[in-house]
């Protein structure tokens, strides 16, 4: 299929801004701007619901003694006589760029198409904070759910863990280190939405999209120089899920891919990677889209039609885990 009408013209916009000077390439800039720059551009192209009935701010404590923003979403205040389901949700951006604002329109839309809660965690970011920080962030805010999570209204025993992007990446490793650690809330759902997922980028996709559609080479390759401590940190699974050696008994996973992204092979190959360890996956590829595409509602309508997908995938896992504890 070609590339949606709508998509191909945000994308040479895209290119003539950049040919002008008016937009600056990420890795031209510092960390800082960058940041100031993605979130000025999210309004943009996302269509941001009203305010929930139910919008917390916390912060949650990690292992070396910060604190880290969260953001509680749900559409109505959720207590301990009737605590909620509850997606752990982390943003994309590289690992460097994205916050709780630029991801709050989709979290909001994702509390309205499953009518679970949403804890979005602002984990900390590059260069300030290597990896793998970002990923033990993540799991000390699973973590604080286990332990906290009832008094805030969370039921530790109905989670899911999600993001878009690198927060894909994260949501994987993060249902890997569950499965490993029994002390943490097993969730019953992993939503990874084009989530990087290799050790190296070398696969046929990324020869073929990694330049005009959106996510370029060369800010990966920023990202990572960012992320990275050194070039062995490739390896690891809790930067590339696919280097993890066993995916058995993992829980099962939505993946929603974009046919134009570079990172699309990856998410094929970790579907079928899934499966071979015999976990359930649903791979939904959406035609013509591209990368960060779930994040476009004012450009596209499959970014909403996906946001329904994705509720109704934690609906229907929320559901059978409620009625297996019963």
């Amino acid at each position: 299929m070609s590339l949606d009408p709508d998509i191909a013209a945000l994308l040479e916009m895209v290119q003539a801004g950049t040919e002008s000077g008016v937009r600056i390439p990420f890795p031209q800039l510092t960390a800082a701007q960058a940041r100031a720059d993605f979130d000025a551009s999210s309004p943009l192209l996302d269509v941001d619901p009203p305010a929930l009935a139910y919008e917390r701010q916390l912060s949650l404590p990690t292992r070396d003694g910060a604190m880290i923003d969260a953001r509680l979403y749900a559409q109505k205040e959720p207590s301990g006589r009737d605590p909620a389901p509850v997606l752990l949700y982390m943003h994309g951006g590289g690992f460097v760029v994205g916050s709780l604002d630029s991801h709050q329109p989709l979290c909001r839309g994702l509390v309205e198409d499953s009518g679970a809660a949403v804890l979005s965690v602002g984990y900390r970011l590059a260069p300030e904070h290597k990896f793998p920080t970002a990923f033990e962030d993540a799991v000390d805010a699973l973590a604080w759910i286990g332990r906290e999570g009832f008094a805030a209204g969370m039921d530790a025993g109905r989670i899911a863990v999600g993001g878009d992007s690198a927060g894909g990446t994260l949501a994987a490793a993060l249902a890997i280190e569950a499965k490993a650690d029994s002390s943490l809330p097993q969730p019953v759902l992993q939503v990874l939405a084009y989530p990087g997922l290799s050790s190296r980028q070398t696969s046929d996709s990324y020869e073929r999209y990694s330049s005009g559609y959106l996510l370029e080479r060369s800010t990966v390759d920023w990202f990572f120089h960012q992320y990275l401590r050194d070039d062995s940190d490739r390896d690891d699974w809790r930067f590339a899920p696919l280097a993890a050696p066993d995916l058995a008994g993992l829980p099962p996973a939505l993946i929603v891919l974009a046919e134009f992204d570079p990172l699309v092979d990856e998410g094929r190959d970790y579907a079928a990677k899934l499966r071979a360890a015999g976990v359930p996956v649903d791979l939904q590829i959406y035609p013509g889209m591209i990368h960060e595409f779930l994040r476009m509602g004012n450009v596209v309508a499959d970014a909403l039609h996906a946001r329904v997908a994705i509720g109704q995938a934690l609906t229907k896992a929320f559901r059978a885990a409620g009625e297996r504890a019963a």
